[in-house]
């Protein structure tokens, strides 16, 4: 039963990597190298703690990218 547990964890773990990887590829980052990337991370989140406005404007953003809707 444990191993299920963690075969099970460690297949969740592998999916939410490959989908966060296909953010940078969606993004047209895909060539950047790795430093630039987790840079632009670090500042997003540094900037995201003290800003809404920036996290809401962002969202919009990403939102856009999908193809979804404010409503």
């Amino acid at each position: 039963m444990r191993r299920t547990t963690m075969s099970d964890a460690r297949k969740k773990d592998t999916r939410e990597k490959i989908e966060l990887g296909g953010l940078i590829v969606k993004a047209g980052l895909h060539y950047e190298k790795r430093a630039l990337l987790l840079g632009l991370l670090i500042d997003a989140a540094q900037r995201l703690k003290d800003d809404e406005h920036e996290r809401l404007r962002l969202i919009a953003i990403g939102a856009g990218a999908f193809g979804e809707s404010d409503d």
